[in-house]
């Protein structure tokens, strides 16, 4: 299952993606626009400065922007530097070498199929579709309040 902070990792690097064509971003922006505390948005934020997705700035026009352009970060890249692994089980996470049953366990194909179709998917999508979806979304959002 994907924690609070990859889902609002995601939702930061769209926010920052649709707001930093202003220039720099500050975190109370962020955290009024997406309501997440300022400590939980510290947290993320970090991590994805750690990642290198990020550019920030001190002073009375600093904040952050992404370092890249929206179409060179997946999905995956932001969960992945948010989560850790999302690896399904233990024996998948990077850098593990499985339990002494791994050869002959009956499950791991089944879990390794799993993985593959979900860092197929997650690396598949990037930063630049789900701004566009959440671009959209909004709209959407706004023609059924004007109705």
């Amino acid at each position: 299952m994907i924690s609070t902070k990859g889902r609002y990792a995601l939702r930061v690097m769209i926010d920052l993606a649709i707001h930093s064509c202003d220039g720099y971003v500050t975190l109370r922006e962020i955290a009024e626009r997406q309501e997440i505390s300022m400590k939980y948005l510290e947290q993320i934020i970090s991590l994805m400065n750690k990642a290198g997705f990020l550019h920030s700035l001190r002073g009375n026009a600093g904040g952050y922007r992404l370092s890249r352009a929206p179409e060179e970060y997946t999905a995956g890249d932001i969960l992945r530097a948010s989560e850790g692994s999302i690896a399904p089980i233990e024996c998948l996470r990077e850098g593990n070498p499985g339990c002494g049953r791994s050869i002959v366990c009956p499950t791991r194909k089944f879990w390794q199929g799993y993985f593959d179709v979900i860092n197929g998917y997650v690396d598949s999508r990037t930063l630049a579709d789900l701004v566009d979806e959440a671009i959209a979304a909004q709209k959407q959002a706004e023609e059924g309040q004007a109705l």
